[in-house]
């Protein structure tokens, strides 16, 4: 471990900070173990970029981390192109609006040209307008549904996809070759006055919604009555403008979670996966009698979906949705006469299995990556390169994040709601529900249930022991307490073992294991790579098998 005391010193004696960043730092000097933790590393850059507490430290989200970052951004955009452009957005979190600002100025003095957002907007739009703008790189500030002492800062590609291993490894090499004090930064008025941050205008967002509007998949009467919570997020423009041009005319929103707030005052986890966050839609839901609540997270990459199954709420799990919209999407272009000769799905390898048997009787390939939405958007990249694009069906992963959108390379929720609402509505005209059609799948393919159990270890202790734990998961001690395994993943390693050979992942090395046992059941192991959790994912036929996998594992980590 470095020495976090010179590190905080050094920090407290620059110039650069303010008088309450000073102060901030003062109110901790008697306090070793605050010290250590902002300050005994760097924040870490990766394929997802920044994500952290906000506040004054190497460890921190804070203007100094965020205008360094942004200085090896620019370095090695003018290293490697002539007069390169980024796109840049913001969600609704406390300082998200201050850091993109920072990272336009900061842009801007190092000769490249910004294209930036004047609001908030959700993620997937700043995954198209890269594209749109035809920049090298784009930057959103978010940190998705983490809770609000949080933000982030993530980094795409000029084909619109968070940067991938080779990207990120090559960003981070320029990063690491400053000091967190000297990078340039120009005055942001001065520079939107000169026209070297431009602010986006109308016509992307239109374009956005055009781009958008080409994934429906039902022409039909709107129906379905809609309950509609941005978690006081990024979503509420794009996801009431996309459902009114689509004919759903009777939406609601649920006010207390209408307009952006970073605070998140009625959801302090403001997730679309929990029910904590989904309490006050689901309260509406059934009192108005609705037939739906869709959720969008704070920069609206994800969607929650909750069904009134007769009186009584149903959320459906993101692995849930990814199969009704999988499902649908197919069947709706096979019977329009649109499906592709050659039709793919993309999933993550935590993402539930059942998908592979859908596919195998639909005669589509499934391309399985690893955790994260880049992996998928790096998928149709590859397809592009080989003009194969519109091959792409459908992408998705079990953490609520979907696409049909070629035009965006990352989960996009406003992608999602016109499709989750389009499905429902087409339901609704056969007397059925999402639930219906989903138990349908159930009773054709098998009751495949999943499950996802986080375990939270912060701090420098709390890195050691989910290293420690994912070396516990790759011995032979655990091999022999769980009984019928076919085969292991090991993802770090990069091969599938089995008990006769081994073979290739053929995939990106990650720090993940996953069992493959003789029954179908799977249980993947991955440490979070932008949290300090430890996530084990389940997959099994039968709830009862499910409860039996999460409690033999369970007692492993305890």
């Amino acid at each position: 471990m470095r020495d976090y005391q010179h590190y905080y010193e050094e920090w407290l004696s620059s110039p650069l900070l303010s008088k309450e960043e000073k102060e901030e730092l003062l109110s901790i000097k008697d306090n070793d173990e605050a010290i250590k933790d902002r300050f005994y590393l760097d924040l870490e850059f990766g394929t997802g970029g920044l994500r952290g507490v906000m506040e004054v430290g190497t460890n921190r989200m804070n203007r100094f981390i965020i205008r360094r970052a942004t200085q090896g951004l620019a370095n090695y955009l003018n290293k490697k192109e002539k007069n390169p452009s980024v796109a840049i957005a913001y969600d609704s979190r406390n300082h998200s609006d201050e850091f993109a600002k920072e990272t336009a100025a900061t842009l801007a003095a190092n000769g490249v040209k910004v294209y930036l957002f004047p609001e908030l907007m959700p993620t997937p739009s700043l995954s198209f307008a890269t594209r749109y703008f035809k920049c090298q790189a784009g930057v959103v500030v978010t940190a998705s549904h983490n809770p609000k002492i949080y933000n982030g800062y993530k980094v795409y590609g000029p084909d619109g996809c968070q940067c991938t291993d080779t990207l990120a490894n090559a960003i981070l090499e320029e990063i690491l070759a400053i000091d967190v004090f000297d990078a340039k930064v120009g005055n942001y008025d001065a520079l939107v006055k000169s026209k070297d941050i431009i602010l986006i205008g109308q016509d992307c967002f239109d374009a956005y919604m055009e781009s958008t509007m080409k994934q429906s998949i039902y022409q039909e009467e709107r129906t379905l009555n809609v309950i509609y919570t941005p978690l006081n997020g990024a979503g509420r423009r794009c996801v009431t403008t996309i459902l009114k041009k689509d004919g759903f005319n009777n939406v609601s929103i649920v006010k207390e979670q209408e307009m952006p707030n970073g605070d998140f005052p009625t959801c302090p986890y403001p997730n679309p996966e929990i029910h904590a966050a989904l309490k006050l839609g689901i309260d509406k839901l059934i009192a108005d009698n609705a037939d739906i609540l869709v959720a969008t997270d704070p920069d609206s990459d994800r969607c929650g979906v909750v069904v009134n199954n007769h009186g009584e709420p149903c959320i459906l799990t993101g692995n849930e949705v990814g199969l009704l919209l999988f499902d649908a999407v197919y069947h709706a272009k096979k019977e329009q006469g649109k499906l592709p000769a050659n039709p793919v799905l993309v999933k993550t390898i935590v993402s539930s299995d059942m998908a592979a048997l859908m596919a195998k009787d639909f005669c589509v390939r499934v391309i399985d990556v690893l955790t994260g939405f880049k992996y998928i958007g790096e998928q149709i990249l590859f397809l592009e390169q080989k003009n194969a694009q519109k091959d792409y069906l459908f992408g998705f992963e079990e953490s609520c994040g979907y696409l049909t959108n070629t035009d965006v390379r990352d989960k996009d929720a406003v992608n999602a709601v016109l499709l989750i609402c389009e499905v429902a509505n087409h339901l609704k005209k056969q007397d059925l529900t999402l639930l219906d059609r989903l138990n349908a799948l159930y009773a054709k393919y098998g009751d495949f249930k999943t499950a996802l159990d986080t375990y939270e270890f912060p701090g420098v202790e709390g890195m050691q022991k989910r290293q420690d734990l994912m070396t516990l998961f790759r011995s032979d001690e655990i091999k022999a307490k769980v009984s019928g395994i076919d085969h292991i993943g090991d993802y770090k390693e990069g091969f599938i073992h089995y008990s006769d050979r081994k073979e290739p992942t053929n995939l990106p090395k990650s720090d993940v294991v996953k069992f493959f046992l003789k029954d179908n059941s799977t249980i993947t192991i991955r440490p979070s790579g932008t949290e300090p959790k430890l996530k084990i994912y389940f997959f099994a036929n039968g709830q009862e098998r499910v409860n039996e996998l999460k409690e033999l594992f369970d007692s492993f980590v305890k």
